[in-house]
């Protein structure tokens, strides 16, 4: 299919691109192979475009060569797509492959890449699932691990994730005091039920919480009916991994430490109904709530009591209880936010526009539901919307990260355009701030406000479209307001001067944040204990430390000097990176963050692509080496390098 000239400059930045030359021995152009690897990628990630006759500079900018016989490359990409034995699926439509004449006189072939569906994924290629999986990560492919191709299968072949029946766990496994809560409050919404006079089995049966399986006569609790309502030590011996944490931050808004924190300690069932009962009430603690009269009766709910609530039933019924990270619920002090382990089921945008659900734990959702929490009609999300808007608060920040294969949903309890936000602002910048228009203020207290701003978050805000939102994020680049970070889907921008914001650090508990993943089983001591304690057991490891630390890196002239050849460069070599790391770390300690923010890059994709392989090498060596997962972990050259 011919459309118009290719123009690079149209081009934005909500999705992901990748560029190849596509030249062929000959020159007139040939399919290069690894163009089904980035198919898969895209595919099993948010989609993306790829563009063939197209090369990127060193400065990210697009060059564009061309190919003199488009055809020959677009009947093998269509014979390939076919073709099973090379790639999975064909998830292509006819329209989705274009030809677009160049300046020279030839052609750049421009693939659209969909996301795949959940039944789609896996997409991919040679045949074999386990080692032809590809995903998106920054701009690169990256095969999946075994154990996430397993959880795309599962995904793909269980409408219900939680529906499994798990054999040997019975009503002994169940805790009685939450059955009973439950109970009560069923009988209390739904008073003439017939479901209230069946006994704790056939209730349970009726509820989806139990189960027989014809084919083979067994009989026991469902994965829904375990979560929801058993014992603690039932839970992580079907789930070694399950985990859930509420934390109320201090006023400073300091994650390393809590005013109240509530995790299955052994003082409580530790199952999800008890931990949204027991959560509810703490976010509910300390609302201001208005006093209103409805035909003679006093209404004590308000849309935040509503928001609030259906936010965290979200998080219970849609989490994925086989990956390693926990539920984790916020409570800042001008933000609630909620973390579940998994990302959606269905792209972002149609989460936000209502309409179309697909939840991963169906029974678990029908157990709310029936107490007359929660929506099934794809409505969740945007009543969440639509009750904060109605405060005049920022829009909710709804986002996937795909590393840690996590959602979030951010709740800031902060106007669009808070004064103090804009005073800060014209400090910085002066009269010329009042003198831009109302989007590029939004932008920009956006960045101030969030740490940072996205097209994708822009979208949330705004109603322009993804290219007049690239133009107008250019345009503060331009101006010299805003710095970028990342490139394509994955651009950040955030106020000049300010620090580079680690996404997945941003919104993710310290336990994630160090180089390797926390054990999830139940003896890890760190459960049951306060982290504050855990920091003063660590005092005798801090004494023990075999070189100095340096207070404020990123006022020392030296490191600066040695971090310039990447900190102000949109793109270097490995070997560029990997020497400034190691010439950063000599002679002290540094840690993830210092060295992230001296290098102004990601401190996922430092930690991923640099520090471990520099510690496995012998060329770093931890602070703590006995302890790789200790808060102050901190990283120093060796004598080898």
């Amino acid at each position: 299919m011919s459309l118009g000239v290719f123009n690079p400059d149209e081009l934005h930045e909500d999705f992901d691109l990748e560029a190849k030359r596509a030249g062929g021995r000959d020159g007139r152009g040939a399919l290069p192979q690894d163009v089904f690897e980035t198919y898969s990628a895209f595919a099993n990630t948010d989609g993306g475009i790829i563009l063939l006759g197209v090369t990127e500079r060193e400065d990210e900018t697009l060059q564009v060569h061309g190919i003199e016989n488009p055809d020959r490359v677009i009947n093998d990409l269509w014979a390939q797509l076919n073709n099973p034995q090379k790639v999975s699926r064909n998830i292509l439509s006819n329209t989705a492959i274009q030809s677009l004449p160049t300046a020279n006189n030839r052609w750049v072939i421009r693939i659209h890449v969909p996301r795949a569906s959940r039944k789609e994924r896996p997409v991919f290629i040679n045949g074999n699932p386990l080692s032809g999986t590809f995903k998106r990560q920054h701009s690169g492919d990256f095969r999946c691990p075994e154990n996430e191709v397993r959880r795309m299968l599962a995904e793909q072949v269980e409408d219900a994730r939680d529906a499994r029946l798990l054999e040997g766990f019975d009503h002994t496994d169940i805790d009685e005091s939450t059955l009973k809560a439950y109970r009560n409050r069923f009988s209390a919404a739904k008073p003439d039920h017939p479901f209230s006079s069946a006994d704790d089995m056939e209730f349970l049966r009726q509820l989806g919480g139990w189960m027989r399986d014809r084919q083979t006569g067994a009989q026991g609790l469902t994965m829904a009916g375990l979560l929801m309502f058993g014992k603690q030590a039932s839970i992580q011996e079907a789930m070694p991994n399950y985990f859930v944490d509420y934390r109320e931050l201090p006023p400073d808004g300091s994650r390393n430490s809590w005013v109240d924190r509530l995790t299955p300690d052994g003082t409580w069932s530790g199952n999800l109904f008890d931990f949204y009962r027991f959560t509810i009430l703490r976010l509910f603690r300390d609302l201001k709530i208005p006093f209103k009269l409805n035909k003679d009766q006093r209404e004590d709910e308000t849309p935040i009591h509503m928001a609030l609530r259906e936010a965290l039933v979200n998080a219970i019924i849609h989490a994925d209880y086989s990956g390693s990270l926990s539920i984790l619920v916020l409570k800042g002090p001008d933000y609630y936010e909620f973390r579940n382990p998994g990302r959606m089921r269905i792209p972002v945008n149609d989460a936000l526009s209502g309409g179309n659900s697909d939840c991963r734990n169906r029974n678990m959702q029908k157990m709310f539901a029936l107490l007359g929490l929660g929506e099934q009609a794809g409505s969740g999300i945007p009543r969440v919307l639509e009750n904060w808007r109605s405060q005049h608060y920022r829009p909710p920040e709804l986002s996937e990260n795909r590393e840690l294969d996590t959602t979030v949903l951010r709740l800031r309890t902060v106007s669009l355009l808070p004064e103090d936000a804009l005073h800060r602002l014209r400090l910085r910048f002066g009269p010329g701030f009042d003198h831009l228009d109302e989007q590029n203020r939004m932008t920009l207290a956006t960045a101030e406000i969030e740490g940072y701003v996205s097209n994708s978050r822009l979208k949330q805000i705004t109603k322009l479209h993804p290219r007049d939102i690239t133009l107008l994020l250019k345009g503060l680049v331009d101006s010299g307001m805003l710095e970028a970070d990342g490139k394509g889907r994955g651009t950040t921008y955030r106020i000049s001067g300010a620090e580079a914001v680690d996404l997945a650090v941003s919104s993710e508990d310290s336990a994630s944040r160090s180089e390797d993943t926390m054990p999830r089983s139940e003896d890890s001591a760190w459960r049951s204990k306060d982290i504050m304690s855990r920091s003063e057991d660590s005092a005798s490891a801090i004494a023990g430390h075999r070189g100095p630390m340096l207070d404020n890196p990123e006022q020392d002239v030296r490191l600066l000097e040695i971090a310039k050849p990447v900190r102000n460069a949109r793109r270097v070599s490995g070997d560029i990176l990997r020497s400034s790391i190691l010439n950063l770390c000599a002679g002290h300690f540094l840690t993830l963050a210092q060295i992230a923010n001296l290098l102004r890059r990601s401190s996922i994709d430092i930690r991923q692509r640099f520090i471990k392989p520099l510690v496995d090498e012998g060329l770093l060596e931890r602070r703590f080496p006995q302890q790789p997962n200790h808060e102050q972990q901190a990283y120093r050259s060796t004598e080898k390098q």
